[in-house]
């Protein structure tokens, strides 16, 4: 491995510690996710679909801003 390798296993471990403390202190404040508009849930009897459209979008997009960000501002 190289240095760089290296640099980039530290921030994504950061940026899960970050993430992982956020939700830990949070939780009670972060319960709109999975419950956007176009997530979609269906719930019958025997059945339960679950299908979180909207927050993958959303969390697609934030990832490839933290990605981008990332690229920018440490290569």
């Amino acid at each position: 491995m190289n240095q760089s390798a290296g640099r980039y296993l530290i921030l994504a471990g950061i940026v899960v510690m970050l993430l992982g403390i956020l939700v830990y202190f949070l939780h009670d404040k972060l319960d709109w996710i999975g419950k956007l508009p176009g997530d979609i849930r269906v719930e019958k009897e025997n059945f339960r679909l679950y299908f979180p459209i909207t927050t993958l979008v959303l969390f697609s997009l934030l990832l490839n801003l933290i990605i981008f960000l990332i690229r920018r501002f440490f290569s």
